[in-house]
């Protein structure tokens, strides 16, 4: 499988620096490309795309391989990828703007708008009189807010994070079953218990479809409606949606190896489900429409003329707020990362964190990553973002790291 160039361009484009500023190697972004070939030509990857944008332009756009083995189409600009997790920054950004129009407030409790959560108990573990593990349930402290959906500090999981018994909790529960949309959804896993008192704990878990479904009920939209709308259409993401409608729009999906078995399955629930438009992780994009959302974020909540954001609720999106002082704690599932806090629906780099040496980036980038290999990251110092395409669960715990590693390495002077 050979790597394409991106049709209509050459692999690389403006890479000269503008006065005082610092423009990508071409000799480095070569080291990025070499790797991207062998991943393919070594049967790890299928393919993949990635783009790094500078300036607002992009100085290096390259497909790898192709979308899928079975038709051996390669991969190009329009491709399409499932985002998973990536979805979960538009989401955030959704509801922000709601909240800065004064329809939705970081305050208010989740059961305002589903009253289901007014009767959430927190999930304790404790032992029987003859000793054997049992989830107690105690009420919480407080009740679960709207900014405990947009922070990770809910309490609420998924299914494949944490403890046993509350592991055990989600799987008996088994919340994705049968036909479920927001509304379902949201109702079942208010009857499941949470994973700590709320705002305690960073926990990865179903917030943001929750969040999803509280956009529903405030704007009395459907959720891509929601998106289509204010967010999407605007910043010319036409290829982004919850559910492709035609053979075409099907036939440009990237699919991942046969050989992975976690993200295949994944994938075939993701598909055997249109009904369920999933805030946290239901969204496919090309990595084209996701440059215009990263850049939006680069701009500080402003593109093409229109403020998405305005500065002080963009500032609070982009702001660390679990970190020192926060009360949150952090545990073995903080995907974040080393130097990392969070913000609302993106990872904030607030420190070098403890690895000697440092991982690469610079203090102020936002990131995040999907399940499915997806990952970006907006870096404000060098009015640079970046973003890699792929569809891989096996790989992508080595991939991503050195393909962060090798783009600020072309960086790096």
């Amino acid at each position: 499988m050979a790597a394409s160039a991106m049709a209509g361009a050459g692999m690389l484009a403006g890479v000269e620096a503008e006065p005082g500023g610092t423009a990508p190697s071409a000799a480095k972004l070569a080291r990025l490309s070499e790797f991207f070939e062998t991943e393919v030509r070594t049967g790890k990857l299928a393919g993949a795309m990635v783009l790094i944008q500078q300036h607002g332009v992009p100085v290096y756009l390259r497909g790898f391989g192709v979308r899928d083995v079975a038709t051996g189409q390669p991969m190009t600009p329009d491709t399409l990828f499932a985002l998973h997790s990536m979805t979960k920054p538009i989401t955030n950004l959704a509801a922000m703007m709601l909240i800065e129009q004064g329809k939705l407030a970081l305050a208010d409790p989740v059961s305002k708008y589903i009253p289901a959560f007014a009767s959430e108990k927190v999930g304790v573990q404790s032992k029987t009189q003859d000793g054997q593990p049992v989830l107690k349930l105690v009420q919480p402290n407080r009740p679960v807010t709207i900014e405990d959906l947009m922070r990770h500090t809910s309490g609420i999981s998924y299914d494949y994070i944490g403890g046993d018994l509350i592991r055990s909790a989600y799987a008996q529960a088994d919340v994705l079953s049968g036909k479920h949309d927001n509304k379902i959804l949201a109702d079942r896993i208010a009857r499941l218990p949470l994973v700590a008192q709320p705002g305690t704990l960073w926990r990865y878990g179903y917030s943001t479809d929750v969040l999803g479904r509280v956009i529903e009920i405030v704007s009395g939209k459907s959720l891509f409606q929601f998106l289509k709308r204010g967010i999407l259409d605007p910043l010319a993401m036409s290829s982004t949606r919850f559910v492709l409608d035609s053979a075409a729009e099907r036939a440009r999906m990237a699919k991942p190896l046969p050989t992975d078995a976690v993200l295949l399955l994944s994938e075939k629930e993701r598909l055997a489900h249109p009904e369920w438009e999933s805030g946290g992780g239901g969204l496919v994009s090309t990595i084209t429409d996701y440059a215009m959302f990263a850049q939006m974020l680069l701009n500080g909540g402003k593109s093409g003329g229109r403020q998405y954001l305005g500065p002080a609720a963009f500032r609070q999106m982009t702001t660390d707020h679990i970190g020192p002082g926060a009360g949150v704690a952090r545990d073995y599932f903080y995907f974040p990362g080393d130097g990392f806090g969070y913000g609302y629906g993106l990872a904030v780099r607030t420190d070098p964190g403890n690895a000697w040496p440092p991982p690469p980036g610079s203090i102020g980038e936002l990131k995040w990553d999907g399940g499915s290999g997806t990952y970006f990251d907006v870096d404000p110092k060098l009015d640079m973002l970046y973003i890699l395409m792929e569809q891989t669960e096996q790989e992508r715990g080595r991939v991503l790291p050195m393909f962060k590693k090798l783009v600020y390495d072309a960086f790096d002077p």
